[in-house]
């Protein structure tokens, strides 16, 4: 019987991928950098992220991620817009069946919180661990473990809602249970090595 969930929030909790995605290339047209490679960065954190856009030059790399980082501050995300309309009532019907909630994601600990906050679910959260936070990102299962010791919780109690590969097996080698969101637009995610695929974030619940 599971005791505990535990969301991604990029791409699961809120459709957020596709704004990142935009508001960078704005950003780089804005400065005309033009990058050579056409990467998919969903489920990947921004240290490599940039290493990839910018792979030979460590100071101009620097230089344009604090950039971006001042430029990204005056076009917040709009999480109220973004976050998929079914989290609010999940979680209620998670907690009144007594389950404990986590969050891990790549994003930062202010962008969770924003999140949370515009869900107007900060009572219904148990845990929220940034990949900021620890000392190595998914696929690594750090974030993965370091939730669960919050949240008391062996692997085995617990399942992890994903959507990337990359945050997929990041669950699986923490050993948990891995239902995956299918891609809401139809974006062509390996979803193979999740336990099983789900059309939207309310079955969760046939699972429990």
């Amino acid at each position: 019987m599971y005791k505990g969930i535990i969301f991604d929030m990029d791409g699961v909790l809120a459709d957020s991928e596709g704004y990142y995605a935009s508001r960078r290339e704005e950003y780089l047209d804005l400065i005309g950098y033009r990058r050579q490679e056409n990467t998919d960065f969903t489920g990947s954190n921004e240290k490599a992220l940039w290493e990839t856009m910018v792979p030979d030059d460590l100071e101009l790399r620097q230089e344009l991620f604090m950039g971006y980082r001042a430029y990204r501050r005056f076009h917040p995300v709009p999480y109220r817009e973004l976050m998929d309309p079914q989290v609010g009532p999940l979680f209620r019907a998670l907690r009144e069946r007594g389950l404990k909630i986590g969050i891990a994601s790549s994003s930062a600990p202010k962008a969770i919180a924003a999140l949370v906050q515009a869900a107007e679910v900060e009572t219904l959260v148990d845990c929220r661990i940034s990949g900021e936070e620890c000392g190595a990102h998914k696929p690594s299962p750090e974030i993965y473990l370091r939730t669960l010791e919050v949240l008391g919780l062996s692997a085995d109690e617990a399942l992890a809602v994903e959507d990337s590969p990359t945050g997929i097996l990041s669950a699986k080698r923490a050993g948990l249970t891995v239902l995956a969101l299918r891609p809401r637009h139809g974006e062509s995610l390996d979803q193979s090595k999740a336990d099983v695929v789900i059309c939207q974030l309310m079955d969760v619940l046939h699972y429990l």
